[in-house]
């Protein structure tokens, strides 16, 4: 099921919504209830998993993470992970998100399970992640790996220079 599908409200269904102009990758604002479960592929087209949260940093209004879950069968045994938002792009011809990894690579991704989520906001936490997939850590304007550009967002808070964010208390261990 797409975005498209799961559009109860009518968001994506404006030309404002839809690339007409060839300028974008497609929704430049889309809803985040209607990308819980969108499927996640790499560009060898091997699928990745699906969305199953994302994680809003709320000190500077910035998505931070979609959680994916990889793995099991039927919603037992599945692996779930942070993965940076800029580090996903959306394809709109295929209605889903591409997410530059091999499925390889991505089995060696820090991950967690549904009962013991580690501290997605601890400085350990984020470095690990973003070394991982070789993303920036909420560098506004900056580029990632895949070429697409992070939000230009006027929060001044850093999840690297945020005293706020220096903890590592609460379960800031990763497991793979």
């Amino acid at each position: 099921m797409s975005y498209l599908d799961r559009d109860t409200y009518g968001i994506y269904r404006s030309d404002n919504y839809v690339d007409t102009d060839n300028t974008g990758p497609g929704p430049r604002l889309m809803g985040a209830d209607t990308l819980i479960g969108e499927d996640v592929y790499n560009r060898q087209d091997e699928d990745l998993g699906d969305i199953k949260e994302i994680m809003l940093d709320i000190r500077t209004g910035q998505v931070a993470y979609a959680v994916l879950s990889f793995g099991g069968w039927m919603g037992m045994g599945d692996k779930l992970f942070a993965v940076p938002w800029q580090a996903l792009q959306l394809d709109t011809i295929n209605q889903r998100f591409l997410l530059d990894v091999s499925k390889d690579h991505l089995k060696n991704a820090p991950g967690f399970d549904k009962d013991n989520w580690p501290d997605m906001a601890s400085t350990e936490f984020n470095t690990e992640l973003h070394s991982f997939y070789g993303t920036q850590q909420n560098v506004a304007g900056g580029v990632t790996s895949t070429g697409s550009v992070m939000g230009t967002g006027t929060g001044t808070g850093s999840l690297q220079s945020d005293p706020g964010y220096g903890s590592t208390t609460g379960g800031g261990n990763l497991s793979r």
